[in-house]
């Protein structure tokens, strides 16, 4: 059994005839229970074979970025981004959600597997405390070591250092995932 999760890509797939006719009848379908963009359509076209030749109209959408969707069309590399991020899950699908989202020039249309990739490099973690925790992190991984005197590791402001890590453009964060400027 697939499992279901809040970042399922979804979408309401009406037609322009019904809506027209004021009906907004249609179905939430979740695109990953199609292996592309033709099995997806047939399952459109059963959908609404009330009609003789239907125009899908996709009036709603989850989980889809917005550079694979439009009211009318899904673009044929949807399935291969679908089939890139298969390999991601909890923090890190949220964590890519939150990266996609934050620079619009991400071109989603080409190598979606160079993308992950990227993205796997920004990617510092997820922290409770976000760049304050990261910046304790990077401090103690990086900088310190069994020679530095306690009494530098006890002063050590870490919340300055983080928010210089920031302001600088080293990194930025969003919800608790850090991630690095490249």
């Amino acid at each position: 059994m697939k499992t279901k999760t809040v970042n399922t890509p979804s979408i309401y797939v009406g037609t322009y005839s019904k809506y027209n006719n004021g009906s907004l009848e249609g179905k939430w379908m979740d695109l990953t229970d199609y292996s592309d963009k033709d099995e997806f359509l047939q399952a459109c076209q059963e959908l609404h074979k009330d009609e003789s030749d239907p125009e899908f109209m996709f009036q709603d959408y989850e989980n889809i970025p917005e550079a694979f969707i439009s009211e009318s069309g899904i673009d044929e590399n949807f399935w291969n981004y679908i089939n890139a991020i298969k390999e991601l899950d909890g923090d890190d699908l949220e964590a890519f959600e939150i990266w996609m989202s934050n620079d619009s020039s991400r071109d989603l249309s080409e190598d979606v597997e160079g993308l992950i990739e990227q993205f796997r490099d920004d990617y510092c973690g997820h922290f409770k405390n976000g760049l304050e925790d990261y910046a304790y992190e990077l401090v103690q991984d990086c900088y310190f070591t069994k020679e530095t005197p306690d009494i530098f590791i006890r002063y050590f402001d870490y919340t300055s250092f983080a928010r210089d890590l920031e302001l600088n453009g080293d990194v930025w964060e969003n919800e608790g995932h850090v991630f690095r400027n490249n």
